[in-house]
């Protein structure tokens, strides 16, 4: 894997704090040149953005800005109780125009690449595989990216995120959801506990929504509804009954 160097100035301390997340963007703007440019322009309107690396579609990696630095890129954002991502974070953009300006697949030379740079990356900071996120992971209110075409099963069978399977699921837990009308309480707890920012209240209200549909862009590409049907309900246990397993908790 090839690296260029394209210093951005588009960063700051991270004042000590420990790198513990992987946060994987699409760059979102007509071109990967345009893309770069913004993400290294010191003036650039409405404000000032950055990532840790950016990858073409030809696989060419960008280096932006230097991993024990702050990079901008996760904005207003929180994961399991944190808002500060940026400060805990490496941040890659993957070249891609995104839903507003013709969305499409991440071709094959710039998927190689993305595994060979974010194993070396979770390596140096041992970052576990469940703190793999996407923007949209974090930000659900307000982006979709890397959206529902990125491969997300790919990554996890190179070790990079997680994938729930058949093999995750320990046992029922208690008091789960049954069916597709189940307990929205139960099932906001359940995001909670997963990491997503989420409303505790038991309404299935437009943010829940707009987290559940962040929660299937990630682990059910092919089920945007918003709603909590029955396999959204599976796959986010099995997602929990794998972490507890592997942390070896009884939950």
């Amino acid at each position: 894997m090839k690296i260029v160097e394209r210093p951005s100035p588009n960063h700051d301390s991270r004042d000590g704090q420990v790198i513990d997340i992987l946060l994987l963007h699409y760059t979102g703007m007509p071109s990967g040149e345009v893309a770069l440019e913004k993400l290294c322009d010191p003036n650039a309107e409405p404000g000032r953005v950055s990532a840790h690396y950016c990858i073409d579609e030809d696989g060419l990696t960008y280096r932006l800005v230097p991993e024990d630095r702050r990079a901008w890129h996760a904005g207003v954002s929180s994961w399991a109780g944190d808002s500060n991502i940026n400060a805990r974070s490496i941040g890659i953009e993957l070249i891609n125009p995104g839903h507003e300006f013709g969305y499409r697949p991440f071709p094959e030379p710039q998927m190689t690449s993305l595994i060979v740079l974010a194993q070396g990356i979770l390596t140096r900071h041992g970052i576990t595989p469940d703190r793999v996120l996407g923007h949209s992971d974090v930000a659900p209110l307000r982006k979709e990216d890397p959206g529902e075409l990125f491969d997300w099963r790919r990554l996890a069978a190179s070790g990079i995120g997680v994938w729930p399977t058949d093999e995750t699921v320990i046992g029922e837990m208690s008091g789960d959801l049954r069916d597709a009308d189940g307990d929205m309480a139960q099932l906001q707890k359940m995001l909670h506990e997963y990491g997503y920012a989420v409303p505790l209240d038991g309404i299935l209200n437009n943010e829940t929504r707009l987290v559940i549909t962040a929660f299937q862009r990630h682990f059910l590409p092919d089920r945007l509804s918003g709603t909590p049907d029955a396999a959204t309900q599976g796959q986010l246990r099995r997602l929990l009954d794998g972490r507890r397993h592997s942390s070896g908790s009884d939950g």
